[in-house]
């Protein structure tokens, strides 16, 4: 396998329902950055609003327009556009298609153990470590993906 592109991703499997997903910062080697190139389907969000405790990230729009909650308030982000999302409540996001689909790099820095507040949802996840899929609740009784779709529904009802 050659080098990532983000143009050309090479999608992997496991991605929720409306989205696709390659990780192209670990494809490339990276260990300190994540960066993954996700394409939505319209009115499909990347997660709920949410804000990170120990990571920043980065979000670069490669083509369409994403949909864009922050503390600011609700705004479209065109293609080419670049914002990022500082650790805290400063920094918490919602990221989504509009009407058409949208393809975005969404970089990270990757510092762990970090804690995740799905702020709309009341939802607190806990990340222990990167790479092994395992995020949980702050009671540490339901696993990420319960948890990711749970919010994803309840958030399309607040906004």
């Amino acid at each position: 396998m050659g080098d990532p592109n983000v143009f050309a991703p090479e999608w992997q499997d496991g991605a929720p329902p409306g989205i696709k997903a390659q990780m192209v910062g670990m494809a490339a080697g990276a260990t300190e950055l994540g960066a993954t190139v996700y394409e939505l389907e319209p009115g499909v969000a990347i997660s709920p609003y949410h804000l990170h405790h120990a990571n920043e990230e980065l979000l670069v729009v490669l083509r369409g327009r994403a949909a864009l909650r922050t503390p600011d308030g609700d705004r479209w982000v065109e293609e080419g556009g670049v914002v990022a999302f500082p650790r805290g409540a400063d920094g918490a996001h919602r990221i989504a298609a509009g009407d058409e689909p949208v393809r975005v790099l969404l970089v990270s820095t990757m510092n762990y153990p970090d804690v995740s507040e799905h702020l709309s949802t009341g939802t607190t996840l806990v990340m222990p470590e990167p790479g092994t899929g395992k995020a949980f609740a702050a009671d540490g009784e339901r696993p990420f993906m319960d948890l990711y779709r749970e919010a994803i529904e309840r958030d399309k009802s607040t906004s």
